[in-house]
């Protein structure tokens, strides 16, 4: 399983938008993929749910772990995290 740990670049964190984007992103792949804030590995967030993203209170700088059986989903949904997609 790959892995990547990355910080939340959304100025307001994963609220609405960025966790829609991240969403849409996660659901174009076939393997599941998930999001755990660090600390907290015990609580699996399923990246393909917008509002399960926004359940996991992210904060802008909060370390996100993203984990799959994908190597390229992770890459993306990291990618996607540590943008401030509320700029775009």
């Amino acid at each position: 399983m790959a892995s990547k740990t990355v910080s939340v670049g959304s100025a307001v964190g994963l609220h609405a938008r960025p966790a829609t984007i991240i969403a849409e992103a996660a659901g174009e792949f076939d393997e599941d993929i998930f999001l755990n804030l660090v600390g907290e590995e015990d609580d699996e967030t399923d990246a393909a749910s917008s509002l399960m993203i926004m359940a996991l209170g992210a904060e802008k700088g909060d370390q996100v772990v993203v984990t799959s059986d994908n190597a390229e989903a992770v890459e993306k949904i990291a990618a996607l995290i540590e943008k401030d997609l509320d700029a775009e």
